[in-house]
């Protein structure tokens, strides 16, 4: 070998000592990470966020926060988001965020197994949903016979003076399900005259949606509004209450979505495409009585016929009219 092909070849020897650090540093991905927002209650979360983690091998921050509170803070963050995805969120606020253009369609895989009725009709869909939580009425047995107050089986039943100072609900200014009771109603489940009048038998209106059937739950009040599966699981646990779905009901189809501009795109998809899964529906179905996918059996204390009670709530009318219900909720009962 010549001195010249020797000092070549050193000098390519060199070269690629110098630059295999390098460019394996370029080549190192880092771990994916995600951060999600949701409404989902707290218990939700705590079992199927590890099973996602689980399943995708990456990590999952989350925020979880009420629906008014959510909605509040991720239109604040409009321009400069975090959070990633959007997760479990009511329909009508994934409706207000896609119209102030904060969401990214996007298909999740198996969408074509979702119902039509759950999912944004633009192709392809900026929201998609995974369940429906129905309001119910939450009624403590003891504290019944105690006061001798009747188990309502209707909305109207709780206009009754028997119930005056007894009966609790979410404000629909900060949960969710309080706005989805108050929407119902306003849609045509008895209107303002109704709401006045149940005003007059209320002890007080709760941050949260899951807090008045808990507190009809503990014998703090005899009935609290809430939702059902709350209800189905204080009563699987010993508390002493029976829970009602009137029929009509008000319901909310609980929604997710890919933030525009989000940091972390590609894990955002693979989650939303867990999030419609079979093995995610199946964590749902322990909560919920309604899915977007059908042939998944009602939790153990949930009506069968529940999808059959739903009153037929517009969801975009609940985007659209929000800002001027919840001010004049807040004219005629904030105290």
């Amino acid at each position: 070998m010549s001195h010249q092909t020797r000092s070549r070849l050193a000098a390519v020897l060199v070269l690629t000592l110098f630059l295999t650090p390098v460019l394996g540093a370029c080549a190192k991905k880092e771990p994916m990470k995600l951060t999600v927002y949701s409404a989902k209650e707290q218990e939700e979360l705590t079992e199927y966020m590890p099973v996602a983690e689980e399943t995708l091998g990456f990590e999952i921050e989350y925020l979880r926060l009420s629906t008014g509170d959510l909605t509040a803070r991720l239109l604040a963050e409009k321009d400069n988001p975090i959070a990633d995805v959007v997760f479990g969120t009511a329909a009508s606020s994934m409706m207000i965020f896609d119209g102030e253009g904060m969401l990214e369609p996007y298909a999740p895989e198996g969408l074509e197994e979702i119902l039509p009725a759950f999912r944004d009709a633009a192709d392809p869909p900026t929201w998609v949903g995974v369940d429906a939580y129905i309001n119910a009425i939450c009624f403590n047995t003891i504290m019944g016979e105690e006061l001798g107050l009747p188990q309502p089986t209707t909305w109207e039943d709780l206009l009754d003076p028997v119930y005056e100072g007894q009966i609790v609900m979410p404000d629909p200014t900060s949960s969710g399900t309080g706005y989805m009771f108050v929407s119902a109603v306003v849609q045509g489940m008895g209107g303002w005259d109704y709401l006045e009048a149940l005003d007059k038998n209320m002890a007080m209106y709760t941050k949260s949606g899951s807090k008045p059937c808990k507190m009809a739950a503990a014998g703090e009040f005899a009935i609290g509004i809430s939702f059902a599966f709350v209800g189905a699981r204080l009563k699987s646990e010993g508390a002493p209450i029976e829970f009602v779905v009137p029929s009509p009901t008000g319901y909310q189809v609980e929604a997710n979505g890919l933030l525009k501009g989000c940091n972390n795109p590609e894990a955002a998809k693979l989650f939303l495409d867990w999030a419609i899964s079979d093995e995610a529906m199946n964590l749902y179905a322990k909560y919920f009585a309604v899915l977007a996918k059908p042939g998944f059996p009602a939790p153990e204390g949930l009506p069968e016929d529940a999808a059959d009670r739903l009153w037929p709530m517009d969801f975009a009318a609940m985007a659209e009219d929000r800002d001027s219900i919840l001010e004049e909720w807040s004219e005629k009962f904030t105290r």
